[in-house]
């Protein structure tokens, strides 16, 4: 066996379990964001004041619905959430 068939046969090998690790992980994401959507539906059903305890308002609730299918509504609000709370804290800071 010379060395170019060599490698030509290992690269062949290594290169199916890489395409099956992205397979399965695509997968796992569509069905993480599919489940997570489902949760984020049920967020709409709460009150003002119950998102309002978790720090979210409707309106984030609409502006998070505007990603792609296959995206994950809830990593948005985690973003608005999070950009919140920072607002917040610099206003607190600035009046003490």
């Amino acid at each position: 066996m010379a060395t170019f068939d060599f490698a030509t046969e290992t690269s062949r090998i290594t290169s199916r379990p890489a395409i099956a690790t992205r397979v399965v992980n695509t997968i796992s994401n569509v069905y993480r964001a599919w489940k997570n959507r489902r949760a984020f539906y049920r967020l709409g059903e709460m009150s003002d004041a119950e998102l309002a305890d978790i720090g979210l308002t409707r309106a984030d609730l609409h502006v998070a619905i505007e990603v792609p299918f296959g995206r994950d509504p809830t990593e948005r609000l985690r973003v608005i959430a999070a950009d919140r709370v920072d607002t917040i804290e610099d206003l607190a800071r600035k009046v003490t």
